[in-house]
């Protein structure tokens, strides 16, 4: 499978609009995008592609980054950085299926289906199909598999996206805090490639109102906040699910500007293939 990341940034971006910090600047002296988090995932067996995500940036990400549309979408969680680019939807397929959790979340009385179908309901080229946690269903002749992870207030999911045939294996975090339940690190583990949330190094939690938690044996906190993974603490969870390569998104502009574009922070527009026998980057 050819997996290209279209958006590797949280819900600013970086460069962030009217930002002139020393990373934005950077960012934009070097022609260097981090758009709001969209991942593309062609099958070249069926030659159909899966979309993880809709990104607000949609519409840029595909006018820039040569991949084709999708025949079908996957949606993690409900917050506009990761669903609003639905919208675009609008006269631009014929048909989109969008598959997405059937967990009720106490806070909206709504699963992440439900909600999509509800605000999206005028889309009417837009199908939604509702999926449970950890039962993995098909999608553009590959299996998805759904998994809980931790991003209160909201339900959020990770997932895997499997080829059945090569055995080529895709891992995703979603936004998530280090705190993911171990059943869904299970399901995560071993894969290919892990591309996993880690919005600010472990050095900024002093400046979160609630500062960090999920400390590591030197003390490192590995969550920021309550929401997302220090970076400390991503690649923590990458070496304990023993990824083959993993990328670091969802990447805030406050990484301090010596560190902002250091390995392995993604940045938009790299393209991986995974065949089962390893991995080799193409962009």
């Amino acid at each position: 499978m050819d997996v290209t990341l279209l958006g590797t940034g949280d819900t600013t971006g970086t460069p962030t609009v009217g930002c002139d910090c020393e990373t934005c600047e950077q960012a934009r002296d070097r022609g260097i995008q981090r758009s709001r988090f969209s991942v593309h995932v062609r099958n070249p067996r069926t030659d159909k592609s899966l979309l993880i995500d809709l990104s607000p940036d949609f519409r840029q990400q595909f006018l820039t980054t040569d991949v084709p549309l999708p025949d079908e979408a996957v949606i993690t969680h409900i917050h506009f950085d990761h669903l609003d680019g639905l919208g675009n939807a609008y006269r631009v397929f014929d048909e989109l299926p969008v598959h997405a959790a059937d967990t009720t979340d106490p806070i909206t009385e709504e699963s992440v289906a439900e909600t999509i179908r509800r605000k999206y309901d005028y889309l009417d080229r837009v199908s939604v199909s509702a999926q449970t946690p950890f039962e993995p269903f098909e999608a553009c002749g590959l299996k998805i598999t759904l998994v809980p992870v931790d991003h209160p207030p909201l339900i959020c999911f990770g997932l895997t996206v499997e080829d059945p045939q090569t055995g080529a294996k895709l891992s995703l975090s979603g936004d998530s805090s280090y705190d993911i339940p171990k059943a869904s690190r299970d399901v995560l583990r071993d894969p290919d490639l892990f591309l996993v949330d880690a919005i600010v190094p472990a050095s900024l939690c002093e400046y979160h109102p609630i500062g960090g938690k999920d400390p590591d044996n030197n003390g490192i906190p590995r969550t920021f906040g309550t929401k997302h993974m220090t970076r400390e603490g991503a690649l923590s969870l990458a070496e304990e699910l023993t990824a083959s390569k993993t990328r670091l998104v969802h990447t805030a502009h406050f990484y301090p500007v010596e560190e902002a574009f250091q390995e392995p922070l993604a940045i938009d527009g790299e393209q991986y293939r995974l065949d089962g026998t390893g991995i080799e980057r193409l962009q």
